[in-house]
């Protein structure tokens, strides 16, 4: 029998019996026959003996690694590293069993055939059982056609339930293949059967049926921007995602030692819709955000603001004026002062200020660099000692004279990200020195009673100020573990003492632990106060975009002070843009500073029902003319509905009886409280906004013409209608065309789509 997905024997019988890792219903009985899944099942009892011994070796070496000392600098941060990887394959291996396996492919000149896996497996004499998907030698189980073959006589993919295969597809490219496997012949419908599948809230896993068009763009190389323009359905968001994996398999460059990848997404549904599949690839180190995830204030910044304070937020010459407001507390005093110590009268003149302010290195943030200002002043004055007066002593008097510390204060005070955007928005004489491009009336309009009720177009202002002025705590963390340091040394200076005095050996052994070397190995300074990480805060070597065509200018200036490299992928469609798209993606991306731009195309729809689309592509090409309107695959013969919006509690009880099983979505303005759906685990009710990225099997409109007029009107709804992976229903107080209760609609038509390949 398989459990979790591995094969085991019966031990209630004398002779050792291998049970079947296939469970094929009874309508699939010819393709039980052992001719064509004898070869799978031997196989499989290999991948299943190897699995198992591959776990126990991972799991040792993790448990060995874990008991090795930290160590210091580079051993420490290779053993992180390494302590990583394991984990991450040991997680991989223990998440699959046999449906590790994918499909196998049979090329023209091979004896057997290859095996498909989610990750590279091989037994212990090094024979390989499964090559990874990401390989090279993987690629045509990808991208071979009947066009273009790629050298393969025959590939087969495995349809995997709970751990048992319940289907498979054979596609043969020679006519001796098309004989021999007649029965498990079905051209491309491993992949038209999965587009009929139930959605859950969860993105389903399909990288075994990852088509030609989609596999070509995921291997792309890194190098640049590329950008991935597909209308709805095209898999645009799967392209990313497997990207992703593929491009940490295939270029070293971008592994974690480097900086890793980000994956930013539009939204939060979109980010627990999709939450699944990376692990699902064997990757659990990508950093997965929103942009407003990016910013400490993106989670309370939900107040609305107002569309000319939104465009003029929107520009990267407003995030410019950060710096101008950050200068604005960097400038040196222009007055003399005198120092009264109890040894001598000190002297500080704009010139020693002046050179004092200009120690730190460009670019070094504002809070940072006021240690090294202050000590590059302390520094000067020094000169002006009386030698006979110890240093020391004169260092300290210096340092604490109230008066130099309280003017030294008010030139280069300690910052806050968020004060300093707050004043922008409350003093309209600091936003005019700080942006005097600004007209009158438009320094007006960005001003607001409460200056830190933050909006979405604040988030790139903050981040601009957190990045230019530093941690606050950086100083006094940084004095605290000095003090932690020195008091760790003088107790450790004590115990060296002690233990060198006591000791009467002949060689006076203990008097090597004055060594400056082995002393520096006794501090533990990982023990030292350190400052909790921030894991987006970047470089990334690679960062990847979904739903690019909604980021603004400013916008593009958080992600790209994140990847130095501008090594990206731009995932986004043109027409889905709520505020007009005029541009080309390479002029629109020139704009925002990225330069080397190459963009690939996604034309086929997948996942839209033609009868959707059809809908639809009105709706869309009404406000822009020239959208990019994929071609959907397949007809379900369920037409769009249209009712009445009382008719909505009927219409979702209807479905919830007749479908035990996907998800639905009620899409609205405001979307609707889950108290007043049904059964809020499987139907959910979102604004067009967050419904982006995200298909259900049941879509209802509630009001559509309420979205609002114009290009954004027009883009809600064709995104809201775009949604639905099996039947959308129209509500309105005016209802036309077919009744959404009729039982030849939501009900019974949903019941048994016939996923037509369409015909064009």
């Amino acid at each position: 029998m398989t459990q979790n997905g591995r094969l085991t024997s019966d031990s209630t019988t004398e002779e050792l019996v291998i049970h079947s890792a296939f469970a094929l219903p009874d309508h699939l009985a010819g393709k039980a026959d052992p001719a064509l899944i004898a070869d799978d099942e031997r196989h499989f009892s290999a991948i299943s003996a190897s699995l198992e011994r591959s776990i126990d070796e991972v799991a040792s070496r993790l448990d060995a690694v874990r008991r090795e000392r930290g160590g210091h600098g580079q051993q420490a941060l290779d053993r992180d590293l390494e302590i990583h990887r394991l984990t991450a394959r040991l997680r991989a291996l223990r998440r699959f069993g046999l449906d590790l396996c994918l499909g196998h492919i049979l090329a023209s000149d091979g004896d057997d055939p290859v095996y498909l896996g989610r990750l590279g497996l091989a037994d212990a004499s090094g024979r390989r059982l499964l090559v990874d998907w990401r390989s090279p030698a993987a690629e045509p189980f990808f991208a071979a056609t009947h066009a273009e073959p790629m050298g393969l006589v025959r590939r087969r993919r495995y349809r995997w339930t709970r751990g048992r295969i319940t289907d498979y597809w054979d596609e043969v490219f020679t006519d001796d293949e098309l004989r021999e496997h007649a029965a498990a012949l079905d051209d491309q419908s491993a992949f038209i059967a999965s587009l009929g599948e139930h959605r859950s809230e969860r993105m389903r896993d399909v990288l075994g049926t990852i088509q030609a068009d989609q596999n070509a763009i995921i291997r792309v190389g890194s190098r640049g921007a590329l950008v991935v323009d597909g209308g709805p359905g095209t898999g645009k968001t799967v392209v990313a995602l497997h990207r992703a994996a593929y491009l940490l398999y295939a270029d070293p460059r971008l592994g974690r030692r480097h900086g890793g990848v980000l994956v930013v997404g539009p939204s939060r549904p979109y980010l627990d819709y999709v939450a699944d599949v990376l692990p699902g690839l064997g990757e659990e180190g990508v950093q997965v955000c929103t942009l407003a995830d990016l910013v400490p204030e993106g989670g309370t910044a939900l107040r609305p603001e107002t569309p000319e304070a939104a465009r003029l937020k929107s520009s990267a010459a407003l995030v410019g004026a950060v710096e101008a407001a950050i200068a604005y507390y960097e400038r040196p005093p222009a007055v003399a002062m005198t120092v009264e110590t109890d040894h001598v009268d000190v002297g500080v003149d704009p010139v020693d200020w002046a050179e004092a302010f200009a120690a730190p290195e460009p670019g070094t943030p504002h809070n940072e660099a006021r240690d090294e200002v202050w000590d590059a002043l302390i520094d000067r004055l020094m000169d002006q000692r009386d030698e006979e007066v110890p240093e020391a002593v004169f260092r300290r008097a210096l340092q604490r004279d109230g008066e130099l510390r309280r003017v030294f204060a008010r030139a280069w005070p300690l910052l806050d990200a968020a004060g300093v955007v707050a004043d922008l928005w409350s003093v309209p004489a600091y936003l005019r020195a700080c942006a005097p491009w600004l007209a009158p009336d438009e320094i007006r309009e960005l001003q607001r009673e409460d200056p830190r009720a933050w909006t979405a177009a604040d988030l790139p202002l903050l981040d601009a100020a957190r990045l230019r002025i530093g941690d606050p705590e950086a100083s006094a963390r940084r004095r605290r573990r000095e003090f932690a340091l020195a008091s760790e040394r003088e107790q450790r200076e004590m115990v060296l003492e002690h233990l060198i005095a006591a000791d009467d050996s002949e060689m006076a052994v203990m008097s090597m632990l004055r060594g400056a070397d082995l002393q520096r190995t006794l501090v533990d300074e990982q023990a030292l106060p350190q400052a909790d990480p921030d894991l987006l805060a970047g470089p990334f070597a690679h960062v990847i975009v979904d739903e690019a065509q909604e980021l603004t200018d400013a916008e593009w200036t958080m992600l790209l002070r994140r990847c130095p490299s501008r090594s990206l992928t731009i995932v986004g469609d043109r027409a889905q843009a709520r505020h007009g798209f005029p541009d080309s993606w390479p002029e629109r991306l020139a704009r925002a500073g990225i330069d080397r731009v190459t963009v690939a195309g996604l034309s086929i729809n997948y996942r839209t029902p033609e009868e959707v689309m059809a809908a639809a592509e009105p709706v869309i090409r009404a406000a822009m003319p020239d959208a990019n309107v994929p071609t959907s695959v397949r007809r379900t013969g369920v037409p769009v509905a249209h009712g009445a919006v009382a008719d909505l509690r009927s219409i979702l009880d209807g479905w919830l009886d007749a479908h035990p099983e996907g998800t639905a979505c009620v899409i609205a303005r405001p979307a609707l409280e889950p108290a007043g759906l049904p059964d809020p685990g499987r139907i959910r009710s979102l604004t067009p906004e967050l419904a982006k990225g995200l298909e259900f099997d049941l879509v209802v409109l509630v009001d559509p013409d309420s979205f609002g007029p114009g290009i954004e009107g027009a883009v809600d709804r064709y995104v809201a209608m775009t949604r639905a992976t099996g039947r959308l229903v129209m509500l309105s107080d005016a209802p036309r065309g077919q009744d959404p209760r009729d039982p030849r609609g939501v009900g019974a038509s949903m019941g048994a789509p016939r996923n037509e390949v369409a015909r064009r």
